[in-house]
């Protein structure tokens, strides 16, 4: 039967392989049938299989109408006298068929070609469909093999659809900035629009600016990563007019790249969300702590990447990278020849007729009191900073590409916490002891450098970032279009 199959469905045979392994490994017993009847699973899969918009995927699938009249056939006459063992084999083909697209994603060489340097999750599909087949919950797949934020993304991508569908989004115009006890017409359309956007509960039929209207603009700035003032400004009109297309775009292209991350991790590890200029600190699914960063400009963009934080250096040299010496530090010798010594800086040598440069450790230093290593080719590392003022921004893309963090003592704490005699004291005594000192982890830990410019955080709220070094127009049309491989 088999056999016969994959020649009837000759557009599914890439998964003849996996389909008869899964069936031989129950000795060909059917999967989806009891007694006859298809099992819940089945219709639960096939609900999935016939809406794949609904997980952000827009690839026309082989047989769809096929499965749908099948389904339809079955559940009209409710019973049959035997299974049907094509729909039987059709059910499992397009388990695997779905499975890859929902679960694992476009393929390793479209995620690199978006810049995207993680490495990717290894899913067994059979273990999986094992799973769900014995899954009894009613209109629900298994616990699905992805990284938690993409249910929490798929769940949202639903409510926007449906705002878009039900309402003209037409941009709101005002050039002024309102601000409490202040009254308009327009107040009133901006409560309306926050009020669908699930940021207002009050009376939208009210044109004054409110307390209320004052707190939902906060929350609003908030999820949007804009200064939370409470004002109504041309930054937060901006962001309130952005279209639900564009939004539901956005949504979709996370989910694509939920689907690259690991599923879940244990154990401590940090990761760092390039749009929204954050490091956050987790042990397994839990979230300790926050800080903000600064990251790498657009022209010098953060690579995204996975490491092992190593080593933690308390006051470090700077070792000038060559595209600084050429274009910062030179000049500035030319200029100057008090240069060097001005900015601590010292010529440790000399390579290709250059001078070597270095800057000394001290509180000056452009890394700051403390940096922390994870091997890696891209030569981007964590690092404290003497420029404090520019984590206060809320854009924060200033660096050449390494991270500046702004809790470097309370990062070294976290990392040093099982290392024997390094306790708060310690690590302040080494950070400014102006002399370099390596300390090595006993434990490495794994560090994610990531780009999720859409996200829902802790308080279950709908994130956006602004896309900052444009990665996501590229992958939203390979998504949309349906051309992206799989």
């Amino acid at each position: 039967e088999v056999d016969r199959f994959f020649v009837e469905y000759p557009n599914l045979k890439e998964y003849e392989k996996d389909v008869r392994s899964f069936y031989q490994a129950r000795k060909f017993a059917y999967a989806w049938f009891e007694k006859s009847l298809l099992i819940e699973p089945a219709h639960n899969l096939s609900n999935r299989i016939l809406n794949l918009e609904n997980d952000g995927i827009y690839r026309k699938l082989f047989y769809k109408e096929t499965l749908d009249s099948l389904m339809h056939g079955i559940s009209v006459t409710s019973k049959t006298v035997k299974p049907d063992v094509m729909l039987e084999i059709l059910l499992t083909a397009e388990y695997f068929v779905y499975s890859k697209m929902a679960w694992d994603g476009m393929s390793k060489e479209v995620s690199k070609s978006n810049k995207w340097f993680l490495p990717r999750k290894a899913i067994n599909y059979n273990t999986y469909l094992d799973s769900l087949l014995k899954s009894p919950a009613q209109g629900e797949l298994i616990k699905e093999p992805v990284y938690r934020q993409y249910e929490l993304l798929r769940g949202y991508l639903g409510k926007y659809r449906k705002l878009d569908s039900g309402n003209s989004w037409k941009p709101l115009v005002s050039r002024k900035v309102f601000s409490l006890g202040d009254s308009s017409a327009f107040i009133r359309q901006v409560k309306s629009r926050l009020s669908l956007l699930g940021d207002f509960a009050g009376d939208t039929s009210d044109q004054t600016f409110n307390q209320p209207l004052a707190d939902a603009l906060i929350v609003f700035q908030q999820r949007h990563g804009l200064k939370a003032e409470g004002k109504l400004g041309k930054e937060t009109l901006t962001a309130i007019n952005v279209p639900l297309k564009s939004r539901i775009r956005q949504i979709i292209v996370n989910m694509e790249r939920s689907r690259w991350l690991p599923v879940q991790l244990t154990g401590d590890y940090v990761a760092v969300n390039i749009p929204e200029f954050k490091l956050h600190v987790y042990n397994g699914e839990k979230l300790l702590w926050s800080c903000n960063a600064v990251v790498g400009q657009t022209v010098h963009p953060t690579s995204l990447f996975y490491g092992e934080i190593k080593y933690v250096v308390f006051s470090p040299y700077w070792n000038i990278p060559p595209g600084i010496l050429k274009n910062e530090i030179i000049p500035g010798m030319k200029k100057s020849s008090t240069y060097l010594t001005k900015h601590n800086m010292e010529i440790t040598g000399y390579r290709d007729g250059l001078p070597v440069v270095r800057q000394k450790p001290g509180p000056s230093n452009a890394l700051g009191l403390v940096k922390f290593l994870f091997p890696n080719s891209y030569n981007i590392y964590l690092h404290d900073t003497p420029s404090k003022s520019l984590f206060n921004e809320s854009s924060r893309a200033f660096s050449h590409g390494c991270i500046r963090i702004a809790e470097p003592a309370k990062f070294a704490e976290f990392l040093l916490k099982d290392a024997e005699g390094w306790d708060s004291d310690k690590i302040t005594q080494a950070m400014h002891a102006g002399s370099e000192r390596y300390v090595t982890l006993s434990n490495k830990v794994p560090v994610f450098i990531s780009y999720f410019t859409a996200f829902i955080d802790r308080d279950n709220r709908m994130n956006f970032r602004a896309d900052i070094y444009n990665l996501d127009e590229r992958l939203a049309s390979m998504i949309i279009s349906g051309e992206g491989v799989y």
